[in-house]
């Protein structure tokens, strides 16, 4: 159950050639409507891969009839020439389905800095058009991994339609209000100006508070698309409830499958004056490698987080900081809490709480540890 899960959606998953090996490497998604509205968010990132600048352009029109994914090369930093391919794409696209390449949003994900493909990839488009159908949806989840293990999918029941997701990403989780490609389907009557106003409420408090390595992505695209197939109008909390919710899940999902990761951590900042401050707090600590390590080696080192907090603008009082690590207070006011030995590092779920005492507001952060294999893994990455 994952993008086809909601009426109204076909998709596919092929291998074309882009990765070797014969993997699995393009996926195409398309909309049998009869509404084709759709948000999109994208990395914050100032370089911005070609096929991002190309969805952005789409989804300022509100509208997607396909959306067209490849792994195997990000087509970012491909100058001109990436850009050429990126419409090139999408018009093939539009070809097989005899549509508006204007109304045809793509990612890819992969290596920065190559030029893809274009024989296969287009080549591809012509064999994933052949066959989409309403059980591809698992076959187009596996198309978008790269140096994910497994594939991520996510779907949520409301009243009388369905919201499904997937989405693909172990490394460079540093998002900004997404996440590297993800796409949602509902089969709801909604406008796009309602996908838009849930979508960015939902990536807010899941994809943007994920943040495994501190590297954000030239490629991050979250896509929502509504085929409004059910004939239902829903309830715009419950809808957002449930978009938050696939949201969530597939943010769990990219956290245990980040890359090398042996802890998935959970930063929860508590007693700060704004929301704004515990984000910060809670994003500060997950990037400290010092702390990583030390989760790592599960040594419950409250010292690095109290440093990494102290390097913040946040309102607090040095002296009325609190850490606890799965449940134990292990620093009180500042200085020595609990006896650190009671603390229990073992289980892969590892919650550091940070209470500011400065405020009502809460934030969780989400991290892993950093691990010898991660470092293995990106120093390998290009070879």
């Amino acid at each position: 159950m994952s993008v086809t899960a909601p009426l109204g959606f076909r998709a596919a998953g092929v291998a074309a050639g882009i990765k070797s090996g014969g993997a699995r490497d393009l996926a195409l998604v398309v909309n049998d409507g009869p509404s084709r509205a759709a948000a999109g968010v994208f990395t914050a990132n100032r370089v911005k891969a070609a096929p991002v600048l190309w969805s952005q352009q789409v989804l300022a029109g509100g509208r997607v009839r396909a959306v067209v994914l490849n792994s195997g090369g990000a087509n970012a930093c491909t100058g001109p020439e990436g850009f050429q391919d990126t419409h090139a794409t999408a018009e093939k696209v539009a070809e097989v389905l005899q549509d508006s390449a204007g109304e045809v949003a793509v990612c890819s994900t992969g290596l920065i800095g190559e030029r893809l493909p274009m024989d296969a990839l287009l080549s591809g488009v012509e064999t994933a058009s052949t066959q989409l159908s309403r059980d591809g949806g698992l076959a187009a989840a596996d198309a978008i991994r790269t140096t994910d293990t497994v594939s991520k999918i996510s779907f949520r029941r409301g009243s009388g339609y369905m919201v499904g997701g997937m989405a693909k990403g172990a490394g460079m989780l540093a998002p900004a209000l997404a996440t590297m490609l993800c796409v949602i389907t509902t089969d709801a009557e909604l406008t796009d100006e309602e996908l838009d106003a849930a979508l960015r409420k939902a990536t807010a408090t899941t994809f943007d508070r994920l943040d495994t390595d501190g590297c954000m992505s030239t490629n991050d695209t979250v896509l929502l698309l509504a085929s409004g197939a059910a004939g239902v109008k829903p309830d715009l909390a419950e809808f957002e409830q449930k978009v938050q919710e696939v949201c969530a899940d597939l943010a769990r999902q990219l956290l245990v499958d980040a890359e090398g990761a042996s802890k998935a951590i959970a930063i929860e900042v508590i007693g700060a004056a704004s929301e704004d401050d515990a984000v910060k707090v809670g994003r500060t600590v997950a990037r400290s490698n010092l702390l990583k390590c030390a989760i790592h080696g599960e040594d419950p080192n409250w010292g690095r987080v109290l440093a990494a907090v102290g390097t913040t603008d946040a309102v607090f009082e040095p002296d009325r900081l609190n850490v606890a690590i799965n449940g134990i207070w292990i620093c009180r006011g500042g200085a020595v809490g609990d006896d650190r030995s009671k603390v229990d590092m073992r289980p892969r779920d590892v919650t550091i709480t940070i209470d500011l005492s400065a405020g009502p507001h809460t934030a969780t952060v989400h991290t892993t540890d950093l691990t010898a294999e991660y470092v293995h893994e990106n120093s390998a990455y290009s070879s």
